[in-house]
């Protein structure tokens, strides 16, 4: 009978910890110009609408730059999520991270992550030779990873 409340209580532990499951289905760097982004409510003054995705810049007032499409399925929804962005440019050897904060919605969502204005300075050519993405909660915990083979070394 004793072991029936650790029994228990591991149930309700795992189901917990897969109650916030958060799934990153894919992630798609790419060069995008201004033009992609064009809507017709653009024309007469109407603030962009993206339909299902949500679309967040680094500088919000420039559209082009190299964007991250990121299709998410989360299980619950997350208020306080963030996306952090590292990416290491061929001009320099640090790596410079970027955060996006947005909730998760309880669902499959497709997030377009752009690095644009002067985060992206290099042009339509120029990818990234290395990059991760992360999926933070609001308290810091990592819900979801994904990176590029060159973002490290692999195991030895």
């Amino acid at each position: 009978m004793r072991a029936l409340p650790a029994v228990l209580l591991l149930l309700v532990l795992a189901n917990f910890v897969s109650a916030a499951e958060v799934e990153l289905i894919r992630v798609w760097p790419a060069w995008h110009n201004e033009e992609d982004f064009e809507r017709i409510g653009d024309f007469f003054g109407i603030p962009a609408d993206h339909g299902r995705e949500v679309v967040l810049r680094t500088h919000p007032e420039s559209r082009a730059g190299y964007y991250f499409l990121v299709r998410v399925k989360s299980r619950d929804a997350i208020a306080a999520a963030k996306f952090e962005v590292s990416v290491i440019r061929p001009d320099s050897l640090r790596p410079e991270t970027f955060t996006f904060a947005s909730p998760l919605r309880a669902r499959e969502t497709v997030y377009q992550l752009g690095l644009t204005g002067t985060d992206w300075p290099t042009g339509r050519k120029v990818h990234p030779v290395a990059w991760k993405l992360t999926v933070l909660a609001g308290d810091g915990r990592v819900l979801a990873e994904q990176k590029s083979f060159l973002w490290e070394r692999p195991a030895k």
